[in-house]
């Protein structure tokens, strides 16, 4: 991936989430609020997570226990389908979280080894650890993420303030994009 596509897929996330919280549409709020517990999100979320670490742990190298793939993936592919019965619980949140780190690899081996050619790829990589690290907490306790959507949508003009951070971030993130 390029470092300009690394940047570019990002920035138009945000642009987009943060539009949509902007907006401050009921239909936004509504979908916001039953996402950590939806079961369809589960079943979309965790699903395509889940497929995408699978065929990363299919496609091991040897150096990386590539002998023991086949073992590794029935195991994980049965952690993956239990859960959804003995976890049902915020498996939505939990697929958000596996979903980003699985996207942040391609996305910082975009900006590997860009540091003095490219300084501007730090607002991309910055967003992008950020993200990661959300992942990893909400992934531990993703009860938080509805308590954040309760605080978020509390006083009725702070969804649109964070909607429009986000929005602002990522239109600065597209540019940034164009400059590589």
């Amino acid at each position: 991936m390029s470092l300009q596509l690394a940047t570019l897929l990002p920035g138009i996330l945000l642009l987009l989430l943060g539009g949509a919280l902007a907006s401050g549409h009921s239909l936004v709020t509504a979908t916001l609020k039953s996402l950590p517990r939806s079961q369809r999100a589960a079943y979309v979320f965790f699903g395509i997570g889940a497929a995408w670490f699978l065929w990363e742990v299919w496609h091991l190298s040897q150096a990386d226990f590539g002998d023991y793939r086949k073992l590794l993936f029935v195991g994980f592919a049965a952690v993956a389908l239990l859960s959804f019965k003995f976890v049902p619980d915020f498996l939505a949140v939990r697929g958000l979280c596996v979903l980003t780190l699985m996207a942040a690899n391609p996305l910082l081996g975009a900006a590997y080894l860009e540091h003095y050619d490219q300084p501007q790829r730090l607002f991309m990589v910055s967003v992008v650890y950020l993200a990661v690290a959300a992942a990893i907490y909400l992934g531990a306790s993703p009860f938080r993420l509805r308590d954040f959507f309760e605080w978020l949508f509390r006083v009725p003009g702070r969804a649109r303030v964070v909607g429009g951070v986000l929005a602002a971030y990522g239109l600065l993130l597209v540019g940034v994009a164009f400059t590589y």
